[in-house]
């Protein structure tokens, strides 16, 4: 799935030899004809076209809905009983200003929607272009002689398909990179352990169901995976691993012709020299796959990046703490907050409609700068990742669809939003609406209410 590469240097060079050409046939005419063909080649140029840019600013002056505006307009889609037990709050981008607000400081469970404080705080602490290494070491402390270590970093996005197939990780290091340094290093491998002691803690959160290994949401949480622990690399829905770390271990077994069924995981990082690294994608673009595609398994590592520039344990609790100390750090009301982990998955977690549109709205307004790009990171409404097939609904919601973009978030019974909205005025609005013990329908009202600040007249 990589994007075609424009010949650009080609069309350049086509381009001026062109131009060249095109320059010294009309110098040669002029040397032979004189001022009057110079006057007709004058009146025959075009008159100069005048840009019409697609994405404009918006004026800051645009009309700020009213309460009154908001809560009449949001009357019938907020009676839809299929939205359970909901709470939202709705802000003006620019000023912060609250302009609507229901049971907003009530703890929810927030699902998914979780990952918005996740790439937050990362975006806070570490630097864009920030990756993680994975490597091998020569294992000489172990005794034996030809024993290599895969060294976990932190990168679940590992992959090890050939360098010319896609992964489903865009920008993912490859396994074979590994091989081939350990190749070029002259060290002639008979045995592969696994090193996954950078992490600490359980492998699954409280509050994780063991059945989603299979359903393809999570795996269990160690500091190397093959393609997020799929069984299937390039699938999305495809069931994860319960031994991901030891897989990929034996992925790299088979590709130094080193007998997989003897790979074993070890305690405690080697202390031999290193034989091979590879980093994973930049901090930004993992960001980026997990808000779109709503990645378990990426929160949790990142997540733990966190935890680590925070000298915390790189661990589920270890990762949640750090995660809201530096939102908390930085103003944001945490009040009531419950977070078990880094992706949302956990049934125990709990969140505020409050806190997450105060996060949203952070990155919207003028004082922190450095979490503009969250609001890139949040999907399209009919467009992109998880909100690719919503938004579509004829006389419903179809007029949010690529003017909302919000990270979704469900569970059984939840369905959650949190994002940012142009309204039909031109205002920039923020908001964030929490469903729990939803109906059947409930995905569909929770859409409704969120495109309803997209098509309402709600400045009277």
């Amino acid at each position: 799935m990589h994007p075609k590469r424009w010949r650009r240097s080609t069309h350049l060079a086509v381009g001026a030899a062109v131009l060249v050409a095109v320059v010294a046939l009309v110098a040669a005419s002029l040397l032979f004809v004189g001022d009057r063909q110079t006057d007709a080649l004058a009146a025959a140029r075009p008159a100069p076209v005048a840009a019409s840019p697609g994405v404009v600013p918006l004026a800051e002056d645009a009309e700020i809905p009213t309460e009154v505006g908001m809560s009449v307009a949001l009357a019938k889609p907020l009676a839809d009983p299929n939205l359970g037990i909901l709470t939202g709050r709705i802000s003006d981008a620019l000023t912060g200003e609250p302009l609507w607000q229901q049971a907003d400081d009530l703890p929810m469970q927030p699902a998914s929607t979780n990952k918005v404080l996740t790439a937050a705080a990362a975006l806070l602490t570490l630097e864009r272009d920030a990756t993680v290494t994975t490597k091998v070491v020569a294992a000489t402390d172990r005794g034996s002689r030809g024993v290599v270590v895969l060294v976990g970093g932190g990168d679940t996005t590992l992959s090890a398909a050939p360098a010319d197939q896609d992964t489903w990780y865009k920008g993912a290091a490859r396994m074979s990179d590994l091989v081939s340094q350990i190749r070029e290093s002259g060290y002639t491998p008979t045995a592969v352990q696994v090193d996954t002691s950078l992490y600490s803690g359980p492998g699954l959160a409280p509050g994780w169901d063991p059945a989603d290994i299979d359903g393809g949401d999570i795996a269990p949480i160690e500091p190397v995976m093959l393609d997020g622990g799929r069984t299937q690399p390039t699938t999305f829905d495809s069931r994860r691993s319960p031994t991901p770390a030891l897989d990929a271990g034996r992925a790299l077994a088979v590709a130094l012709g080193v007998d997989p069924a003897t790979v074993t995981i070890v305690p405690g990082p080697p202390t031999g020299p290193e034989l091979a690294s590879v980093d994973s994608a930049p901090l930004i673009e993992r960001l980026r796959q997990m808000m779109v595609n709503s990645d378990n398994v990426m929160a949790e590592s990142i997540g733990r990046e966190v935890a680590a520039a925070s000298q915390r344990p790189l661990s589920f609790a270890g990762a949640a703490g750090a995660v809201s100390t530096r939102l908390a750090g930085e103003g944001i009301d945490l009040t009531g907050a419950k977070l078990l982990d880094s992706s949302g998955l956990s049934v125990d977690n709990r969140l505020t409609a409050l806190t997450l549109d105060e996060v949203v709205g952070e990155a919207a307004g003028p004082d922190h700068r450095e979490l503009r790009p969250l609001l890139d990171l949040l999907p399209v409404a009919g467009g992109s990742g998880t909100l690719s097939e919503r938004f579509l609904q004829a006389g419903t919601t179809r007029p949010a669809a690529g003017w909302l973009r919000a990270k979704t978030g469900s569970l059984t019974g939840t369905n959650a939003l949190a994002g940012i909205v142009t309204d039909r005025s031109g205002r920039v609005l923020t908001f964030s609406f929490l469903s729990n013990d939803a109906g059947p329908t409930g995905r569909l009202a929770i859409d409704a209410l969120a495109a309803t600040l997209r098509s309402c007249g709600c400045v009277r």
